[in-house]
C-alpha cells in the first residue's frame, strides 16, 4: 500500500472512532466521552491499526476508557469497516497516548525554570 493510501486510511479510522466515542454509540459506562483519538498507526499490510487516545482526565479513567473500547473492539471494527467501505478492515488495538501530557509537563517545567532565571536576574 502506498504511503498516501495508508495516511488516508489512518485519517479515516481516526475520524470514525472519534465519531463513535462522541456520539455515544459505544454503550459502556466506563467510557468517558472526553477521550479523543490523537493518532492512528496502520500497519503496512493494512491488517492492524493502533489507535492512540488522550483525554484531560486522570490516568485511571483513561485506562478504564481504553478497557471499554477494547471490549467493544468488534463492534467498533464493524462500524469502522462500514465507514471505510474497504474489503478489509484493520484489527484495532487501543493505547493511551501520554505524549500530550508529557509535553505539557515539560512546558510547565521550562516555564518554571524561565521564571526562576528572571527572578534571579532581577535580584542582582
Amino acid at each position: 500500500m502506498s504511503e498516501h493510501s495508508q495516511k488516508r486510511i489512518e485519517s479515516r479510522v481516526r475520524e470514525a472512532v472519534g465519531m463513535l466515542i462522541v456520539s455515544g454509540e459505544i454503550k459502556n459506562p466506563l467510557l468517558n466521552t472526553l477521550v479523543s483519538v490523537t493518532r492512528v498507526v496502520v500497519s503496512k499490510d493494512n491488517a492492524y491499526a493502533t489507535v492512540y487516545l488522550s483525554a484531560p482526565i486522570d490516568d485511571h479513567d483513561l485506562e478504564c476508557s481504553i478497557t471499554a473500547l477494547t471490549k467493544a473492539a468488534g463492534f467498533i471494527q464493524k462500524r469502522v469497516g462500514d465507514f471505510l467501505g474497504t474489503r478489509n478492515t484493520p484489527r484495532l488495538t487501543f493505547k493511551a497516548d501520554v505524549a500530550v501530557r508529557d509535553g505539557d509537563e515539560i512546558n510547565a517545567l521550562l516555564d518554571s525554570l524561565r521564571q526562576e532565571r528572571e527572578k534571579a536576574g532581577n535580584g542582582e
